[in-house]
C-alpha cells in the first residue's frame, strides 16, 4: 500500500520551469490596451460587486431567464435568502451599473445592463 504523506503534513512542492522561449523583449504589443488609473478604480469596483457568491447567483439567475429579467419574489426564493438579504444584494449590483431596477406595480423587477455586463465580460477575456 502507498504511504503518503502524513495526516495534515504537506505534499513537497515541485518546481517547473518557466518556458524562456515563450518570453520575448521583441514580442508584439498586448491586444487589449493597459488600464489607466481612472478605468482600473471603475473596474475594481464591478469586480468588488460580483465578489459575492450570491450576487454571482443573482447575475447567473437573471441570466438563465429569456429576457434576463426576473421579479424580485422571484429571486428570494431562488436563493433561499430572505428578501431584505436579496434587495442588499441586488442594490449593489445595481449601484454597480450591472442590474437596472424598474418598477411594475407593486413589485420591482431587474434586468441585466448589456453595455455594462460587456465590459465585465471584456475584462475577463
Amino acid at each position: 500500500m502507498a504511504q503518503g504523506p502524513p495526516s495534515g503534513a504537506r505534499a513537497p512542492l515541485t518546481r517547473v520551469p518557466l518556458p524562456l522561449h515563450d518570453i520575448s523583449v521583441d514580442a508584439p504589443p498586448a491586444q487589449a490596451p493597459v488600464l489607466d488609473r481612472s478605468t482600473a478604480e471603475g473596474m475594481a469596483q464591478l469586480l468588488k460587486a460580483v465578489a459575492d457568491p450570491a450576487r454571482l447567483q443573482l447575475i447567473s439567475l437573471l441570466r438563465s431567464t429569456d429576457a434576463h429579467e426576473a421579479c424580485v419574489c422571484d429571486l428570494t426564493d431562488a436563493l433561499g435568502l430572505s428578501q431584505p438579504t436579496v434587495s442588499h444584494h441586488l442594490k449593489v449590483l445595481t449601484d454597480a451599473g450591472l442590474l437596472q431596477r424598474e418598477r411594475r406595480g407593486t413589485w420591482a423587477w431587474f434586468s441585466i445592463v448589456p453595455a455594462r455586463f460587456a465590459e465585465l465580460q471584456s475584462l475577463l477575456s
